[in-house]
């Protein structure tokens, strides 16, 4: 990134570093040395250090308000929309600089590489130079630490630096597409296509080909409304179904003229994609117009708020971080600021402070009112999406957009739902009904707007639509009667008033007797261990019913003015009236989208209450709940879910469609068809659907061995993290631990974090560490000696190459949660073979993990004696299983280390996410 050369001499400032196996310092004078932790606290807080990631490195010296110069800070500023490992070897790798060879000799690399950095301000290649003066003034002015060194290498533009909302190019309306044409795929083009996506010269895989002529069919035209063209395919790791699914859908699209939809469930999956379709439209301004990606608005930049935070919004580390992702803004691809090109370890560095304050999360954007509006990115991705030929989305904005009937012009027809078997997961999030205190108090920010001095641009209905009551005499009268009725919705300190037995209001009263009703009746001994508490939403009766029915008359009150109102926006949108232009439209449409949203929600509440004291609905579980942390009360509710939310799934997005597969490596989660069917929603239709599975190529029985350690006692803490301790070494790192519980894997992480790094195996944990688990990942696939430790986000849709993942340990069995929810399908289910249905697919997600090349080796532990020997089916046949004591799966562990290290040396092809995104020797397509 630089040339290596700088006129300024090193750094005055001196560095540290500071890991489990010591702390070392580097003066001024570039010599190292180490110190304690009580003396390095003390430097710190008189002297400014360079150092790498101030929230990790506090963690480590127990001094969780460290700062001073971090040099991610310092990259995020010089190199925006770029990313970097954030560690040391990371970073020196990024620069082009020697690795340290030693731990001792980190802090200096820092003074060397803050020196390299800073260079690079005056590098006549630097290509991120506009704006970079006018952002370091400002940063400067908010006293960064950095501020002064890269002002001084920093030069005044001779001509003034375009504000960065004046830059960002804007959107513009295009003509609706066209129906796409009919056309009945042709199985030789498929795969002439498919030969093209591969390249000449690629290994030919029988089972690759075969997938993607079953998954051409679903492109043909349907023969019956509401009966789709449906396939449940699953495609063993290895076979390449990313490029098997995209030969198809991009063939469909040339000659139809239409959009594909791929879903998936991760943020991984989507980059890959992103990757990947770059075979089918090589230049880069193709591609752009080609291949949108799209995810839900909490997912993007708002620009507003980033005003807002520019001009005064944000104070002290927040307003510095506003001014870094302001210099991203201006380089991002997308403004995607989770699981795009923000570097996800930016936001930790600020320990999320302000970044949540820069996205739409509740809902409020005011759409053309915003005088950003042409250039917001969300609109920008919405509208590229409507000319695009291959729209990667994930599983919840399909399922929104289709719930809430948006963007229905261009509803899509062709769906491909990768990661398939999360569909029922993701389908159960977004069907739920949940009536509590958090849900309920942003209802009331929304319709009546701000109530207190705080500062912010959080905007009432009078405030948004005031054109319209100005206008409208009756849409004036409804927004002023939502107003009234909002006030009867929880208002700040709700919590407070409900722990005193002081509600305000019917619904906090409501919200006061579910409390009441859970302590009451909570079986499960976790009121005094501070976990979340639950029950049953059965036999109520007494002061709980006249406090539903309180509630239900405040909430039909408040929606029946929101419903009015509804009813004058498209009233006027129809009559247009002279002061309705372009912007106007947009922003009454928009209300409209906004407005429809809440109401949904109000009714759904409406139901859920109307059933409380009548008999039960088969179709749904309802529940009471206080949810806690750590001993806190953060949210009171009640709860509704359905039984099986494929159900709703079914009716709006499978039905309407004409072509819909879902696709996974795991779609039977280590069982049969039925559960698949199940799962997918496929039960609910009138029609058969198409059956397509293909296994994996690699030779299990060669390259991976399961072991079931049988003298690891069940309770014993010591014990387990000598376990995994003693695995971890004999396998040099490379380990990926997983948890069934956060208490654990953090009372294992407390015991083995000094010994592994005394070892030279550093070692990383989910909700341990102050990074995001996608930079976790990163580093873990960055350093083959590193060892990750983490819970169900890490157990799929995480894709590391042999050389860094060679062991897989489970703690035990991932037996469910016997929650409430749990219990009443598990009792539809088929009781204990729904559990196991459950169980292995967590199996067969987390197994999934250790082979993903054709030269990959790894074990597969898992720590309990107590396993059932009915489950080893789910396993890849001919692994090779094994039930032993730990002190043989040692030898067997250390036995194969040379062989896998040695294995580990040759160069990495792929750095894919996905199940399908592996390398087999001779295929030069990279092994999609």
């Amino acid at each position: 990134m630089t040339d290596g050369t700088s006129p300024y001499p090193p750094l005055a400032y001196p560095a540290l570093h500071a890991s489990h196996s010591g702390i070392w310092i580097c003066g001024s004078d570039g010599v190292s040395r180490a110190i304690g932790k009580g003396e390095a606290i003390g430097c710190v807080a008189e002297t400014p250090h360079i150092l790498l990631n101030a929230p990790l490195m506090g963690q480590r010296l127990g001094y969780p308000d460290l700062s001073g110069l971090d040099l991610l800070e310092l990259f995020a500023f010089i190199h925006p929309a770029q990313f970097v490992v954030p560690t040391p070897a990371g970073l020196a790798k990024t620069l082009g600089l020697e690795p340290p060879a030693q731990e001792a000799d980190i802090a200096s690399l820092y003074r060397e590489a803050a020196s390299h950095l800073l260079a690079g301000l005056e590098a006549p290649h630097w290509g991120e130079r506009e704006g970079a003066w006018s952002s370091a003034q400002a940063l400067y002015r908010l006293r960064w630490p950095w501020a002064g060194e890269v002002s001084k290498r920093l030069t005044k533009p001779a001509d003034g630096e375009r504000w960065l909302f004046s830059k960002l190019e804007e959107w513009e309306e295009e003509t609706p597409r066209p129906a796409p044409r009919a056309v009945t795929m042709d199985e030789d083009a498929t795969l002439t296509q498919l030969g093209t996506l591969t390249g000449k010269g690629s290994e030919e895989r029988e089972g690759q080909k075969s997938y993607a002529a079953a998954v051409a069919k679903i492109f043909n035209p349907r023969r019956v409304k509401g009966a789709p063209n449906m396939l449940l395919a699953e495609a063993g790791t290895g076979i390449g179904k990313t490029l098997g699914y995209l030969a198809p859908a991009s063939l469909w699209s040339a000659e139809a003229g239409g959009a594909v939809w791929i879903s998936t469930f991760t943020k991984a999956l989507q980059r890959q994609l992103d990757r990947e379709t770059r075979r089918i439209y090589p230049d880069e301004e193709v591609f752009r117009k080609k291949v949108v990606v799209r995810k839900g608005r909490e997912n993007y930049l708002c620009l507003l708020n980033l005003e807002d935070a520019l001009q005064g919004g944000f104070a002290g580390r927040a307003a510095i971080l506003a001014h870094l992702v302001a210099r991203w803004a201006a380089y991002s691809k997308d403004g995607d600021m989770v699981g795009g090109d923000l570097p996800g370890w930016l936001t930790t560095l600020f320990r999320r402070n302000g970044s949540t304050a820069l996205t739409d999360r509740r809902g409020e954007c005011v759409y053309a009112g915003c005088p950003h509006y042409r250039k917001c990115f969300i609109e920008k991705a919405a509208r590229a999406s409507q000319q695009a030929d291959i729209v990667i989305a994930n599983h919840a904005l399909v399922m929104v957009n289709a719930a809430r009937g948006r963007e229905q012009q261009n509803a899509p027809t062709r769906l491909i739902f990768d990661e398939g078997h999360h569909l029922f997961d993701a389908a159960d999030s977004m069907f739920a009904a949940r009536l509590s205190g958090q849900e309920a108090i942003e209802i009331r920010r929304w319709v009546i707007g701000p109530e207190s001095k705080n500062r912010g641009r959080r905007r009432g209905l009078a405030a948004r639509l005031a054109d319209l009551a100005s206008y409208d005499d009756e849409g004036g009268r409804a927004i002023e009667s939502a107003r009234h009725a909002g006030e009867a919705l929880p208002s700040d300190g709700w919590l407070q008033r409900l722990s005193e037995s002081e509600p305000f209001g019917p619904v906090e009263a409501l919200l006061g007797e579910v409390r009441h009703m859970v302590f009451a009746r909570d079986e499960s001994q976790s009121a005094d261990a501070g976990y979340g508490l639950e029950t049953e939403l059965t036999d109520v009766e007494g002061p709980m019913i006249d406090a539903v029915a309180n509630a239900a008359e405040a909430i039909d009150a408040l929606l029946k003015p929101l419903v009015r109102l509804g009813q004058r926006i498209e009233h006027l949108i129809e009559e247009g009236p002279d002061w309705m232009d372009a912007p106007a439209r947009a922003r009454m449409e928009g209300a409209l989208s906004s407005l429809g949203w809440r109401c949904d929600t109000l009714s759904g509440w409406l139901a859920l209450l109307s059933r409380i004291g009548g008999p039960a609905d088969p179709e749904f579980v309802d529940w009471l709940m206080i949810d806690r942390f750590e001993g806190r009360e953060y949210d009171i509710g009640i709860c509704r879910h359905w039984l099986d939310p494929t159900i709703p799934v079914t009716e709006v997005v499978t039905k309407p469609a004409h072509g819909l597969m879902i696709t996974s490596a795991t779609l039977k989660g280590g069982g049969d068809w039925e559960t698949a069917r199940a799962r997918s929603g496929a039960i609910h239709l009138d029609q058969a659907v198409q059956e397509f599975e293909v296994p994996s190529p690699f030779n299990y029985a060669e390259q991976a061995k399961v072991i079931i350690v049988t003298d690891v006692k069940r309770g014993d803490m010591a014990g387990l993290a000598g376990a995994y301790a003693q695995l971890i070494e004999a396998s040099g790192g490379g380990t990926l631990g997983l948890f069934t519980a956060i208490r654990r894997l953090r009372t294992v992480y407390a015991r083995i974090a000094d010994r592994m790094a005394q070892s030279g195996l550093p070692i990383y944990a989910q909700h341990v560490d102050p990074i995001d688990t996608g930079t976790l990942v990163d580093i873990f696939r960055d350093d083959p000696k590193a060892s990750l430790l983490g819970t169900d986000a890490l157990r799929d849709g995480v894709d590391v190459p042999g050389r860094s993942l060679r062991l897989v340990v489970m703690e035990s069995v991932p037996w469910p949660r016997p929650d409430i929810l749990h219990k009443a399908r598990r009792l539809a289910g088929g009781g204990s073979a729904y559990d196991d249905r459950i169980i292995r697919a967590r199996l067969a997600q987390a197994f999934g993990r250790i082979i993903r090349r054709a030269d990959d080796h790894g074990h597969f532990v898992i720590l309990s004696s107590a396993f059932p020997s009915r489950l080893l089916t789910t396993f890849p046949e001919g692994t090779p299983i094994e039930r032993m004591p730990l002190t043989q799966a040692l030898t067997e562990i250390k036995a194969a280390k040379s062989k896998t290290v040695q294995s580990s040396l040759s160069p990495d092809i792929s750095f894919g996410h996905d199940a399908g995104q592996t390398d087999i020797p001779g295929n030069k397509s990279g092994g999609i």
